[in-house]
């Protein structure tokens, strides 16, 4: 039997808590893990590690999590540097905590677009970039 009243004596105050970033601080040039890293650097590793993994190609991650740049080998450059900053935006913006992406510039060499992008988050603004080869 459904309820027909909505007022059946809970209580519906409650607060949203937003969990710790702390997280163990990665080395990526020696693939080491040293310490903690908290805040706006905890949110620097989670943009490179969301910007690293492939989405729909792991099954150990959520469909929400990583960047779709697998399809985009062999297609024309000036698609390639269009699209790839849609999708790292739609890539980011997954995470709660990244509140806007933008001010993106777009550099073409031979085979490769490099991004650079601004993440502003609940810490800060992150600057970061990323290579795709097509």
């Amino acid at each position: 039997m459904i309820p027909s009243s909505s007022n059946d004596g809970l209580i519906l105050d409650f607060e949203e808590v937003i969990e710790p970033t702390r997280n163990y601080k990665l080395i990526v040039d020696k693939n080491r893990c040293v310490g903690y890293t908290d805040e706006l650097e905890a949110m620097k590793q989670a943009i490179f590690l969301m910007l690293s993994i492939e989405r729909y190609e792991h099954i150990i991650y959520s469909w929400n999590y990583g960047v779709e740049l697998k399809d985009l080998f062999g297609m024309p450059t000036s698609y390639v540097a269009s699209e790839v900053k849609r999708r790292i935006r739609d890539c980011l913006l997954q995470d709660e905590r990244i509140l806007e992406v933008d001010t993106f510039e777009v550099s073409t060499k031979k085979h490769r677009v490099h991004v650079k992008y601004t993440a502003h988050t609940i810490f800060g603004d992150a600057e970061g970039e990323k290579e795709v080869d097509y």
